[in-house]
């Protein structure tokens, strides 16, 4: 299948999709993310550079109809959302930030004994002496996550072509942040503590899958980019894969949603009445903003700061 094809919505009862888009913005890409929600009905969606706090999301996507949303950024830069279907978890997950967070880049949660993780890694151009931080405390993390046999799937824009296949001949550069081979020895150390780059082990030959392209020149349209984003999974997981997609045609964010499905996970029955998740869930300031209305005032959060 080739990488970049489009997928269908529809899925069977027993899949899991997962699916993980830096959408460079979430109110410029707002509508774009509605269509392809509503289009692909994932289990898991995980988003990157939200550059939003959470009272400027827009109030469609704020409180989704279906789903456990949260989101986790602040005006304007960086930020990530991770967002659980109902039908997939009827009780409310339970959604966390690893000590390591800064700059609102990673939120995880805690699903039918599986951990997920939307993940933003600093594209170190400004500071990469934090992106190195960041990977090696995300490698120590997934160590961690692997000697306690936590099964989990980490997904996201790592900024990292993890090889020379990950980029276009006409993008290598050999000294350039995000090819670095100190920042691909981190990226190995990661996948090695129990995962797999589904992607790249589904396709392993293909040296035309890329997520990102400059926006700039028709790049996206002459598939002249990097592979950034990546869906890594416990190998057990892996085992049940059905595929993984990068839907390059789809959006005008520079990056490209990734798709990825698991066979053997039923859903876990109907979906939570929407009077469910009208309850109000403390937020952590500047760490987790649960979007959900007060019971008492009925203000959503989008609307909590007008």
């Amino acid at each position: 299948m080739p990488a970049d094809r489009l997928r269908s919505g529809v899925q069977s009862n027993d899949e899991m999709k997962i699916a993980t888009w830096n959408v460079n913005g979430i109110r410029a890409r707002g509508s774009q993310l509605q269509e392809w929600i509503e289009r692909e009905r994932p289990d898991v969606i995980c988003l990157q550079e939200i550059k939003a706090a959470p009272d400027q999301v827009p109030a469609a996507l704020c409180e989704m109809d279906g789903y456990w949303c949260y989101w986790h950024g602040a005006k304007g830069y960086s930020g990530v959302g991770l967002h659980v279907r109902k039908g997939f978890s009827p009780g409310r997950p339970a959604f966390d930030h690893p000590a390591f967070d800064y700059e609102s880049r990673i939120v995880t949660a805690s699903v039918r004994g599986l951990m997920f993780a939307s993940i933003y890694v600093p594209n170190g151009g400004k500071d990469y002496p934090a992106k190195v931080r960041f990977l090696e405390a995300l490698r120590q993390y997934t160590a961690d996550l692997q000697a306690s046999g936590q099964q989990a799937i980490l997904c996201g824009d790592l900024n990292i072509a993890r090889a020379d296949i990950d980029v276009h001949p006409k993008e290598r550069k050999p000294r350039a942040i995000g090819q670095l081979p100190e920042e691909r020895a981190i990226l190995e150390g990661i996948i090695a503590n129990g995962l797999v780059d589904t992607g790249r082990a589904l396709e392993p030959e293909n040296d035309q899958m890329f997520t990102w392209w400059a926006p700039w020149r028709n790049m996206k349209e002459r598939n002249i980019g990097w592979r950034l984003d990546y869906v890594l999974a416990s190998a057990p997981i892996f085992a049940r894969v059905q595929g993984c997609v990068i839907q390059r045609e789809f959006g005008t964010s520079d990056h490209g949603p990734v798709v990825a499905t698991f066979d053997g996970f039923e859903s876990s029955g109907t979906e939570a009445n929407s009077a469910d998740s009208e309850t109000l869930i403390p937020a952590r300031p500047g760490l987790l903003f649960a979007c959900e209305k007060d019971p008492e005032t009925g203000v959503g959060c989008n609307e909590a700061n007008a």
